[in-house]
Parts: structure tokens; sequence; C-alpha cells
């Protein structure tokens, strides 16, 4: 019983001091409307804080996004080397620029003649040729196995000298390949420093 008196007595404390606590701090902020007013613009003061600071903390991501994409250099530029003609072949034919000329960024691989894109954006590629008059020409800009643009020459007995080329923009996926495809039957000449293909990335997507 006494246990029981006790434990109800101290019930009956705790709850007339917090029930005091309130009537306080009601009569307090009655007492002094200023300071209520105040409480609520710091509380509103507080979130606009909070979203400035998410606000910052995105437009810092945006920042590092950027940079990451402006440091990304890309640009290459080779020729077919040689000194004679390359081709004719049976079937079409990859062609091989093996002397580099450049290779920032090393997305151009000399062994197989084929560039890979390292970044997703949009890229520009040329490439130009030399030949003889006596046989045919007939190149192709690929992706993926895919013509984009075309250069060719008929075969001609009063043209010795044959030059020419192409050149696209081509917005490219991380990944994807291009190439310059010699046509079946085809040729270019190999010397002379004038059978090339190069690129570069203008910006990234």
């Amino acid at each position: 019983i006494n246990m029981n008196f006790t434990t109800w007595m101290l019930v009956l404390f705790c709850g007339l001091t917090l029930a005091q606590d309130d009537v306080n701090e009601t009569e307090t902020l009655s007492s002094f409307p200023e300071m209520s007013i105040l409480l609520q613009e710091l509380g509103a003061v507080k979130a606009k804080l909070e979203a400035v600071e998410t606000k910052l903390k995105e437009t810092e991501n945006q920042v590092l996004v950027l940079n990451e994409k402006a440091s990304t250099k890309v640009v290459f530029s080779a020729e077919i080397g040689g000194n004679a003609a390359i081709g004719p072949f049976s079937t079409s034919k990859t062609l091989i620029y093996a002397r580099v000329l450049a290779n920032l960024g090393n997305a151009y691989n000399q062994h197989t003649g084929i560039f890979v894109a390292p970044v997703r954006g949009m890229y520009y590629f040329s490439f130009f040729y030399h030949a003889g008059g006596g046989h045919p020409v007939g190149l192709n800009l690929m992706k993926n196995n895919q013509v984009v643009v075309r250069s060719a020459e008929h075969q001609s007995s009063n043209d010795w000298n044959d030059n020419g080329g192409n050149a696209a923009f081509v917005e490219l996926q991380q990944g994807d390949h291009v190439y310059v495809q010699l046509d079946a039957n085809q040729h270019v000449w190999g010397s002379g420093y004038s059978t090339t293909f190069s690129g570069f990335l203008l910006h990234q997507v």
C-alpha cells in the first residue's frame, strides 16, 4: 500500500510540474507576442537556409560534371603509309592508317584502323585519298557497320591521278566504332601522305 501511495504521489507531482511548465510557456508567449513572431521567422529562415544548402550541393555536382566533360579531349589523325597501292581486294576491307600523326585520348587504334568513342558526344570525321586513275576507288566512312558518307571515283584511262574524300558530323554513343572501309575490287595509294583519316570530339552530349 505504501508503495502504491508513493508511486501515485510521484506521478501527481510530475503531472503538476509539466502542467505548470506548459502554462508558463503559454503565458510567456502570450505576454511577449514579438517573441512568438520571432520564433516563427527564425523557423522560416532555417527552412530557407536548408533549401539553399540543397541547391548549392546540386549546383556543385553540376559543375563537377561540366568540368569533367570539358576536360575530355579526343583528337586523332593518321596516314595510311606504305609506298604502293592498297588493294584491290576480293572483299571490302577496313583500311589501317598505321602512321599516327596525333592521337590525343588514344581512341584510335593504329593496328586495326578503328576509332572507338570514349564518351557519348558529337564528333567530326574526315577522310581523304589519292589513287591512280586507272583503277576505281570506293571508300566509306562507317559507323558500326553502317555507311555514314561515301567517296568514289570511276576508272578512267585518261586520268592518271584521282584525289577525293568526304567528312561528316556524327553523334556517337560510348563504345561506337568508326572506320574507313575500302570497297571490294577498289584501291587507294599508300604513299605521299595524302590518304588520311582524322576526327575529333566537338562536345559531349
